[in-house]
């Protein structure tokens, strides 16, 4: 294996590095390119991409690509520009500054800075539009005046060029007083009397002379005020603020906004929005305070605080009503109890529904919640309490006492004729009570049952039956009642009243039978049966089985033999007397 000589080696090495520059240097070229750009004033401070870089009319090498670049000066708009930096070529860029501000009042005191005199200069904050001028134009107080003038208080001074912070730190400054920093010496501090900050009268914002600059930097005021202080709930407002010197400015609750201008707002509850407005000149704050109402109100009332009920079987005769009047304000959500959901102002009829279907009394409180909210979270409730008083009560009774017939009537051959004075009395009750009781229960019906004796043949007493039938359905409906609403059936000899029904009967009736009648039991016997009963359905009521012991037509009804017509036709017509007529001699 050869073996090279040290001199051997270090050419070849410096060979090998010479060639590694030549390529990269022709990369680097080939991905840059240039930006030249002119200032005015020439003070003017050039930033790129927020990057200060210095002062001045200059020329930049950049990146190809698109960049921004910001031109400042103290006293002056700042204007931004977007620049396409092409790869290897020189963009130029012209930009003149337009002055802009009022002069600046005193008191003022003095910051001097030393060392690195390109250097950009900001006060109370990092980013340019918190540029004050650079060191060049702080530093000399000999011959050439060149001050950073500001009110008195304590002021965040940061350095910076290139992306690099040179030093950052607090600078508290009087009036009347000058304060030395030494950035060469990690911003070492020392003062000086400055007595011509005390006197000195307005200045402009910006000057310059040969050697000379005097940049007296303007507080920062804010305003804040809002169209409206008292609101109710969903209601909005308008901010309205206005700032000067203001590098950055915002707003609590809404957030960063313009140095000027208006913004609606909707607060959902008391609210004091506070206006930060900060700038190189300090910081000012305001605050504007909108109080919101969250609170709704309502009111519940009726018009009478107790009503009427009256039902008597299947039809109300008594139903009052009272109104019901509700009234919300403040409110975006409003339901009562139990109808729903309610516009804000309302009323409603409300007519007396107790809850008790059966017979009896009615004592009943039903009680309406009024429920008022609104999206600020606040709610309100209110009650009113309606009374119901009254009763249900059974459909009045209906009178029924079954019909007795004299032997063998109605016949055929004269079946209108057989239905005697009292017993047309009985069934002109038992008709009056049934259409009174008919208004409150639509469903009832009259059943006629017709019976007969047990003498004659099965067919002759079915027949006979259905003449009785006949006869009191037709007379029911001469009082007034519908044909629909009664019903008839004949029972015939089939289902007779034994003796010893007959004598119970007769032993409850208050009316004792008379010593004729008693006499004669089975006389008694037949004649109980020779009767029609009537049923009330649906209810299943059946008319009274008692005989009419003391009416005068009654032993015309009892008699065992069959009357002659013409005493029959007298007994229809005119009172009996209780005389025993003539009568024929038959035997059904």
């Amino acid at each position: 294996m050869r073996t090279l000589s040290p001199a051997r080696m270090f050419v070849l090495l410096c060979a090998g590095v010479l060639a590694g520059i030549a390529p990269a240097a022709a990369q680097n070229q080939a991905q840059t390119g240039r930006l030249k750009i002119k200032v005015s004033p020439k003070q003017a401070y050039v930033f790129v991409d927020g990057t200060a870089i210095r002062d001045g009319s200059q020329t930049i090498q950049l990146n190809a690509g698109k960049h921004t670049v910001g031109v400042h000066n103290y006293g002056y708009l700042p204007e931004n520009q977007s620049v396409d930096i092409a790869a290897g070529k020189t963009t130029e860029l012209s930009v003149s500054l337009q002055a802009s501000g009022d002069k600046v009042s005193g008191p003022f005191g003095d910051i001097e800075l030393k060392g690195h005199p390109r250097a950009a200069v900001l006060l109370n904050g990092t980013t340019p539009n918190y540029f004050v001028g650079h060191v060049d134009e702080f530093d000399n107080n000999f011959i050439w005046h060149q001050r950073l003038m500001v009110k008195p208080g304590t002021y965040q001074v940061t350095v910076t060029q290139k992306g690099q912070t040179i030093w950052s730190g607090p600078v508290a400054v009087k009036a009347g007083e000058r304060v030395i920093v030494n950035l060469n010496n990690n911003g070492a501090m020392k003062t000086r009397d400055w007595k011509e900050g005390n006197t000195i009268g307005p200045q402009p914002r910006f000057h310059s002379g040969i050697a000379s600059a005097m940049v007296p930097i303007a507080p920062v005021t804010a305003q804040l005020s809002a169209a409206q202080t008292q609101l109710a709930c969903g209601q909005s407002d308008t901010l309205n603020w206005k700032t000067a010197d203001a590098a950055d400015t915002s707003i609590s609750d809404v957030g960063n906004v313009a140095e000027n201008g208006e913004q609606m707002v909707k607060p959902m509850q008391t609210t004091t929005y506070e206006l930060v407005a900060k700038g190189p000149g300090g910081e000012a704050t305001q605050t504007a305070t909108i109080d919101v109402n969250t609170q709704p109100t309502a009111s519940l009332s009726l018009s009478q605080p107790e009503v009427r009920y009256h039902k008597i079987g299947d039809k109300v005769v008594q139903q009052d009503s009272a109104t019901l009047v509700w009234l919300a304000d403040n409110a975006s959500r409003v339901t009562l109890d139990p109808q729903g959901n309610v516009t804000p102002t309302g009323s409603q009829n409300i007519t007396a529904s107790p809850n008790r279907t059966g017979d009896g009394p009615i004592s009943q409180d039903v009680t309406y919640t009024l429920h008022v909210a609104n999206a600020c979270g606040g709610t309100a409730t209110r009650t009113a309490t309606l009374h119901i008083v009254g009763s249900i009560d059974p459909p009045p009774p209906v009178t029924l006492a079954s019909v007795f017939y004299p032997t063998a009537y109605p016949e055929k051959e004269h079946p209108q004729i057989g239905l005697v004075a009292s017993q047309e009395q009985v069934l002109a009750k038992a008709a009056n009570t049934f259409k009174n009781n008919e208004q409150y229960d639509q469903g009832n019906k009259l059943m006629v049952v017709g019976h007969a004796d047990v003498r004659g043949s099965e067919k002759y007493n079915l027949a006979l039956s259905e003449r009785r039938d006949e006869a009191v359905k037709e007379y029911l409906i001469s009082q007034g009642i519908a044909p629909d609403r009664i019903e008839t059936r004949a029972e015939g000899k089939d289902k007779e009243l034994d003796q010893k029904k007959v004598e119970e009967l007769q032993s409850e009736d208050t009316q004792k039978p008379p010593a004729w009648m008693s006499a004669k039991e089975k006389a008694t016997w037949l004649a109980y049966n020779r009767r029609v009963d009537i049923i009330l359905e649906p209810t299943g009521q059946e008319s009274t089985e008692a005989y009419p012991n003391d009416a005068g037509d009654a032993r015309i009804l009892w008699q065992l033999p069959a009357p002659k017509l013409n005493a029959v036709e007298t007994a229809l017509s005119t009172p009996a007397t209780g005389q025993s007529p003539t009568v024929s001699a038959k035997n059904q």
